[in-house]
């Protein structure tokens, strides 16, 4: 049989939900934090006394994500301050690690008139063995899938409304500030209603760093947003279909001074998915979309990401590789995941409510 993530569920409270979460991938959580701790070269003290710097942030901007990680850290038998770290992730380091590319379909674009969303996730190979879909049901608050790894509370995925947000890392643009990680926003994203929620909300909530969000909402639209720790900027593209990869399309930073801070298979990457959404544009449909995701035009650098012996890239190491791909049907409140390279594993499905 293919291989597949785990599921875990919590329902509750904030403080429950962090609980639940966190008996049911405590392994993950530990395994993760040791990872991080090696990778980022810092002891694992040094990461606690960093994330605890970022706690006034959080009670600030996000107090019941707070009380969901102080739930998150009590059911994986961790100290809250490495709740935190999870959060956090390669910030504390301030850097960035990873390299995807992110899709958005409209309607008009699909044989059944339904948006299509989704993205690789192109990471170190080791995060296959801490990942997993998670499914919440939070009191008061819309449901959610989404897919995780770590004890992160905030990652990929999409929520009953239709919400749904995919992620790319940028390389350049504005500078590193002090400010809350991507992750507790990516949960708050997919608390929203629609996309004028998510944009009201990145407005709002100053990040760290720079990142581009793949977005799309219940009614059938699709935006794609370029956050920066200057805020918010739309990059100018069709509204029949989006794609990203990892270097700026805005005009405000799209140039050679930030794009050399980006993977130099970014571009190639972007031109490919491009090419396959246009060529089969009005006619597509999941299979489609599954065949792209697994797409080897420029081996081993492709969208199908594959670990390599060449150089090391500024976002990404030559090991790096898909440990993810991921679609959503926003409408019909699907999400298809499948582990680490698409063409090896098949896609598993999960529905909401």
């Amino acid at each position: 049989m293919s291989a597949h993530y785990p599921l875990f569920e919590a329902h509750g409270s904030p403080r429950e939900l962090g609980r639940q979460h966190g008996v049911q991938a405590a392994a993950h959580i530990a395994g993760y934090l040791d990872f991080l701790a090696e990778s980022l070269k810092l002891s694992r003290e040094t990461l606690r006394r960093r994330a605890l710097k970022f706690q006034p942030l959080f009670e600030a901007r996000c107090p019941e994500l707070l009380e969901e990680v102080v739930g998150l850290a009590e059911g994986a038998g961790l100290p809250f301050a490495d709740g935190l770290v999870a959060q956090m992730r390669g910030e504390l380091a301030q850097m960035t690690d990873g390299a995807c590319t992110t899709f958005a379909i409209g309607r008009e674009g699909t044989t059944r008139q339904t948006t299509l969303i989704g993205q690789t996730s192109d990471n170190p190979p080791e995060l296959e063995r801490f990942g997993y879909v998670l499914k919440l049901k939070p009191t008061d608050k819309p449901a959610i899938l989404m897919w995780t790894f770590g004890g992160m509370l905030g990652y990929h995925g999409m929520n009953e409304h239709g919400v749904a947000h995919f992620a790319n890392a940028l390389g350049g643009g504005p500078g590193w500030t002090f400010a809350l990680s991507h992750y507790p926003l990516k949960r708050l994203i997919l608390e929203q209603r629609s996309l004028e929620g998510v944009l009201r909300l990145m407005r709002e909530f100053p990040v760290c760093s720079n990142g581009n969000y793949m977005l799309a909402d219940g009614t059938g639209a699709i935006l794609d947003v370029e956050l920066t720790s200057d805020g918010p900027f739309l990059p100018a593209g069709s509204e029949r279909f989006l794609v990203h990869s990892n270097h700026f399309l805005c005009p405000d930073f799209a140039c050679d001074a930030n794009w050399r801070h980006s993977l130099s298979d970014s571009f190639p990457r972007l031109d490919r998915m491009r090419e396959l959404i246009a060529g089969k544009f009005g006619s597509l449909d999941i299979a489609d979309v599954r065949e792209f995701l697994a797409d080897h035009a420029g081996h081993p650098v492709s969208i199908c990401r594959h670990s390599h012996t060449g150089p090391i890239g500024p976002m990404l190491g030559c090991d790096g590789k898909t440990v993810a791909a991921l679609i959503a049907e926003p409408e019909q409140r699907k999400f298809h995941v499948a582990l680490g390279n698409p063409c090896e594993n098949r896609f598993m499905t999960y529905s909401l409510p």
